[in-house]
């Protein structure tokens, strides 16, 4: 009879369990990260609703706030070329996800501007050194119109 037990089954026991704790704590942080920027980008998205520029400002990362320093200005972007976000109708949440160099987040979101057109916004986010999450960049791309 041969033995079946191999000198590194107790290794591999240790890594497997390894693993089954640390894979909850993988999944929580994702998700955490994933809640905190659909808080971040519901709350801009309700300032520029209530026309509170203080407080869609405060959701903007450090690079963007190099850009527009001060409030007034960045609110005056985000109307005339961010009509979408600016005033949307309904918007839904999509995918979200690490970006490719692993540095910051992308949520997708869904929007149905002010005139009816659909719209996906990327939203970039970053941590910042305090672990909040602000907002880096949005990209949007107008949806096609559906084909009758």
């Amino acid at each position: 009879m041969t033995n079946r037990f191999h000198p590194l089954t107790p290794i591999a026991a240790g890594i497997a369990m390894l693993l089954v704790v640390l894979a909850p704590t993988v999944a929580d942080e994702a998700g955490d990260a994933r809640s905190m920027a659909r808080s971040v980008i519901e709350s801009q998205i309700q300032a520029f609703l209530n026309d509170d520029s203080a407080a869609a400002y405060s959701f903007a990362a450090p690079a963007i706030k190099q850009l527009y320093p001060d409030e007034s200005r960045f609110f005056d972007m985000v109307k005339r070329g961010y009509a979408p976000v600016f005033r949307p109708g309904n918007f839904a949440f999509g995918r979200f996800k690490h970006s490719a160099d692993g540095s910051g987040l992308v949520q997708e979101v869904l929007i149905e501007g002010p005139n009816g057109q659909d719209w996906t916004a990327l939203y970039s986010l970053e941590r910042q050194p305090d672990g909040s999450i602000r907002i880096d960049g949005v990209q949007m791309i107008k949806a096609a119109a559906p084909q009758t």
